[in-house]
């Protein structure tokens, strides 16, 4: 039953469906609206899905060219890998904890002033599993593990959407969506450099191109190009030998290289199929949610749902985040410390929407400088995350995301102090939390009294 339960509570697609079916249902809509509403809303989950799937199949051969043409070895990010290595000694303390950590994220919305409902299956599943190893390594066990894992769980899950959602309303021009990818830090970083250097520089999205290079407006076509000449550098850079045994099956590396860079396009292409067909069944049906369960909540959803905002930030981003990371692994170098690769697949989503926040605030400046801070920023956090996770922290992978790293070196370093500390550190979060929702009350009070 448990793990049917983190299935469910773990697969965006079906996580979002009863959300909207509740929503839906809560308004009495009619059983046709409320049918067609959660099966929409399903299927545009299941696009993004098989979109994504479609860009880590195109962008993964990345990382191993990168290694084998010029020799890089060190901790890859990757949320998924150090998941699937800690399920093993963690998994029955990670799924109670996102099972009640959402409980904990509606009580926490419902009761202070961050009415955010965060949505991001995955990204819940992986933060409940990085809590669950650094509350055990403190010496947690039990219930005491679950419950103070699940209220941490509850706390982020408001507090991370809460600070990216002045960039949110910029980005998308109204206050209805909130964002659900813990990699906030990063992003609020790209927004607030964005600003600083910014001034004056044009939309990513505003080319003024010569007429006969009108096409390239196509932000398609200017992904395929631009990948494609990237991964033909890379594929040289590898060998024909290497890349025809060990990645093409066979197939001509120079085909390779075009039709995996076409591929990428591909998938981000389908990513923003995807999040229309979403957005225009959720935002309606958690109408429902906000005003009978959480009044005035707003669903916080998944990184490619400000893709469509800034197309061409999300190659600007990915590439520049993704620089960043490759000289961040540089200074690691120089400095002798562990090295941190660049990992392509979480540059690529953490890159990618650096680049639209930062875009949102500076324009092509902002998304660049931007989200060349993000890669530095995920690069050094991720080193600083790696002495609390115990064990863990010498393998060869680690959780990739900035708020993963924040979070857990919050945690880790209060439990270096011992128990009571980090008991002590996350009810004094809780307090803060839910004193902002009295705090708003007697404001209003005295507003009114005035």
């Amino acid at each position: 039953m448990l793990d049917f339960i983190t299935d469910i509570l773990s697969t965006p697609a079906i996580l979002i469906g009863i959300v909207a079916l509740i929503g839906l249902a809560i308004q009495k809509k009619s059983s046709s609206d409320v049918i067609k509403g959660s099966i929409k809303t399903v299927l545009g989950f299941i696009v993004i899905g098989g979109g994504a799937g479609i860009l880590v199949s195109a962008v993964t051969p990345m990382g191993v060219l990168m290694e084998e043409g010029f020799n890089l070895r060190g901790v890859i990010p990757n949320n998924e890998a150090i998941y699937a290595t800690a399920m093993a000694d963690f998994g029955a303390a990670t799924s109670m904890i996102m099972a009640f950590g959402m409980v904990a994220n509606i009580f926490f919305a419902r009761f202070s002033k961050f009415k955010y409902i965060f949505l991001t299956g995955h990204h819940t599943l992986y933060m409940a599993c990085m809590i669950a190893i650094i509350l055990s390594v403190a010496g947690f066990s039990g219930a005491s593990l679950v419950f103070l894992g699940s209220v941490s769980l509850g706390l982020i899950m408001v507090l991370f959407p809460a600070m990216a959602q002045p960039f949110m309303r910029k980005i998308t021009g109204s206050d209805d969506v909130a964002f659900g990818h813990f990699s906030t830090v990063g992003y609020v970083a790209s927004g607030l450099v964005g600003k600083l250097v910014g001034k004056g520089s044009k939309s990513t999205e505003e080319m003024n191109l010569p007429k006969n290079l009108v096409f390239l407006r196509d932000s398609s076509i200017s992904i395929s190009l631009t990948m494609g000449i990237i991964y033909l550098i890379l594929v040289m850079a590898a060998g024909s030998e290497f890349v025809t045994e060990n990645l093409s099956n066979g197939q001509n590396p120079i085909v390779y290289a075009i039709l995996t860079a076409i591929g990428f396009a591909a998938g981000v292409f389908v990513i923003l199929q995807g999040v229309r067909l979403v957005l225009a069944e959720i935002v309606p049906a958690f109408t429902g949610i906000s005003q009978k369960l959480v009044p005035n909540a707003k669903p916080a959803l998944d990184c490619p749902i400000v893709f469509p905002y800034a197309q061409n930030a999300v190659l600007i981003g990915f590439l520049c985040s993704f620089l960043g990371g490759l000289v961040s692994m540089g200074v690691l170098g120089v400095m002798e410390l562990t090295l941190i690769l660049p990992g392509v697949v979480p540059h690529f989503f953490t890159g990618a929407t650096a680049g639209v926040f930062g875009n949102a605030t500076g324009g092509r400046r902002g998304a660049a400088v931007g989200a060349f801070i993000n890669g530095v920023v995920i690069t050094f956090l991720t080193l600083w995350l790696l002495p609390v996770l115990g064990d863990l922290g010498f393998a060869n992978t680690t959780f990739s995301d900035s708020d993963f790293a924040i979070t857990g070196i919050f945690l880790g370093y209060l439990a270096m102090l011992g128990k009571d500390a980090v008991i002590l550190g996350v009810a004094a979060v809780a307090a803060l939390v839910l004193s902002t929702n009295f705090i708003g009350k007697k404001t209003a009070e005295t507003a009114e009294n005035i």
